[in-house]
């Protein structure tokens, strides 16, 4: 088998020149941190940052069905959505798990693009093409015309409104605007993946640098600082959003993944729907819960998770948590100790120390 080399960024000389350290993800060689990962997670809480996201997949679904398509393949109800407004989603399989979570913009509603990770674009555009049947619609994967940043931070919208005359004040979270910034015609989504106010800039990948250099530039002053994917996993982390592949697979119910807010059973048939509506009635077995490690030991991701000294699962996502100065994690536990406070055992290397179940999200950024 021949290997293949990992994609980079259109950013990636650029990444370079800032003195940027690499990691493959996803088939991706993308910039782990900059200056730190835990100067860089900072930054983002008390300023701003901005993120290569380019490597997440985009596609597009036009024509007269498109919402009809959208409607069969996801779980949530895109029916509730108005031109500019995004909703969080996923593509489920008839076993209600997950082929992946994404984001669904409308632009029309002949016309919507879905933001869907990375390391799934392919599997995704196959999945909702092998789905299409009778649907008048036609699916584009626009992911290298289209490329992808994220401004993040109290102080984004300070930042973007000096390259903009789009009024950021007036884009509510989840929706989205049409217009320029630095000159170049984009689209500005008031969404992210840091617990964080911000955006997503959509840009024609021609002008992907420009934008990037003129964002760095303007927000020098205020703090922004470039910041990589180790610090996109912590302040997620943080914030309780979900990593695919590590707390939600194909082996993962929605409502397992606690979750059920994005599932609209009342919408109308979808893949899934029957297997999701019978959980739902039965009751899960299992449920993602976030947990608090009581040991300066981190948890990390794949260590044993114990009740009475058994092995029951393994920790899904866990780290230190740089602006909470915790040790925090999801897992899945057995529905009967998934309540707040229930106190259970990681394993740590060769210690089992404890931990217990807390409220999630671990952090919400101040109103």
């Amino acid at each position: 088998m021949v290997a293949t080399s990992p994609r980079r960024s259109l950013l990636h000389a650029t990444h370079e020149a800032l003195g940027a350290r690499f990691t493959e993800f996803a088939g991706w060689l993308m910039p782990v941190s900059y200056t730190g990962a835990i100067e860089e997670h900072l930054a983002v809480r008390t300023a701003a940052g901005l993120f290569d996201v380019s490597h997440m997949g985009r596609l597009e679904i036009r024509g007269r069905d498109a919402l009809a398509l959208i409607q069969k393949v996801t779980c949530n109800d895109a029916a509730r959505l108005r031109d500019h407004q995004v909703q969080y989603s996923a593509l489920t399989t008839e076993r209600g798990t997950f082929v992946d979570d994404l984001t669904v913009y409308r632009f029309r509603e002949d016309y919507f693009l879905l933001c869907v990770n990375a390391a799934n674009r392919e599997k995704d555009f196959r999945w909702i093409l092998q789905h299409r049947t009778d649907e008048d619609a036609e699916v584009y994967d626009v992911s290298e015309h289209l490329a992808q940043l994220a401004l993040q931070g109290p102080a984004a919208s300070e930042i973007l409104q000096h390259l903009t005359e789009i009024q950021l004040d007036h884009i509510r979270p989840y929706w989205f605007e049409q217009g320029e910034v630095a000159g170049v015609s984009v689209f500005i989504s008031r969404t992210g993946y840091t617990g964080e106010d911000g955006f997503e800039l959509y840009i024609p990948a021609e002008s992907v640098e420009w934008v990037w250099n003129r964002v760095l530039d303007v927000g020098h002053r205020a703090g922004l600082k470039p910041c990589g994917l180790a610090a996109r996993n912590t302040l997620r982390l943080e914030a309780r959003m979900l990593l695919y592949g590590h707390d939600m697979d194909e082996t993962t119910t929605v409502w397992e993944a606690d979750l059920g807010w994005i599932v609209k059973l009342e919408k109308g048939e979808f893949i899934g729907r029957a297997a999701l509506r019978r959980q739902k009635e039965e009751g899960v077995r299992r449920k993602l819960i976030g947990f608090e490690v009581h040991d300066r030991a981190p948890a990390r991701d794949g260590y044993p998770v114990l009740i009475r000294g058994e092995v029951v699962g393994r920790v899904t996502s866990g780290s230190y948590a740089p602006f909470l100065r915790k040790n925090i994690g999801l897992t899945y536990l057995p529905i009967e100790y998934a309540e707040i406070g229930t106190r259970f055992h990681i394993r740590v290397r060769d210690r089992d120390v404890e931990a217990e179940v807390v409220p999630t999200p671990f952090y919400k950024r101040p109103r």
